[in-house]
Order: C-alpha cells, then structure tokens, then sequence
C-alpha cells in the first residue's frame, strides 16, 4: 500500500499545469496498459492514484475545470466498481482505452502545458 500522506504533500508541490498534466498522463497510461490483459492490478492502481490526484487539484482550480474533473472522477469510480467485469470483457476494455484517450486529451488541453510551448 502506499503512503497518500507523503504521495499527496510530492504532489501538492507541483504548479496546477503538472499536476493536471499528472492526470492527463494517468489517463494516457490507463488507455496504454489496458491493451495487455496481463496489466489489470496495474491498470486499476492508477485509476485510485487518478481518483486522489483529483481529488487533490479539484479545490484548486476554476470552478469550470472543477466541474470537469469531477464528471471524470464518478468515471472513474464507476470503472473501479466494475473493474473486473470490464476487464474480463475485451470489449468493454476497448471502450475503456478510447474513453481514457479522450479524457487524457482533454485534460491536457485543460492543463495548459500545450499552449505554454
């Protein structure tokens, strides 16, 4: 088990552009992982880490963005609830990874780190 507690003080030190870019990168990894059945326990450690990274940056940003990420947030944990059904079905896992790849996206986007080039 990790420690949030020291996870989540490494986190907070970040500026809101990482630490959203943190996200987005979360979401990339969950859409690249879940391509290898062999990744499940892999795969759904980083949606909890994703589930606490928002939790941790929602309270700091626009109201607009809050709102955003929370809607991936509840998708998140409704991934989590049904993990191992989703897993199981290649299918559904498919649905997942584009589902990941449009959130990592649109985060990012929201992250800023694109426009900063």
């Amino acid at each position: 088990m990790r420690n949030w507690t020291e996870r989540k003080q490494r986190y907070l030190r970040d500026d809101l552009p990482i630490r959203l870019g943190g996200i987005a990168a979360n979401l990339a990894r969950i859409k690249s992982f879940s391509e290898d059945v062999r990744n499940q326990i892999l795969v759904e450690s980083i949606i909890q880490e994703s589930k606490w990274f928002i939790e941790w940056t929602a309270k700091d940003v626009e109201i607009e963005i809050a709102a955003e990420l929370v809607e991936l947030q509840v998708q998140l944990a409704c991934w989590q609830y049904s993990w191992a059904r989703i897993w199981e079905d290649t299918e559904q896992r498919m649905v997942v990874r584009e589902q990941a790849r449009v959130w990592s996206e649109k985060v990012l986007n929201m992250s800023g780190l694109l426009a900063a080039n």
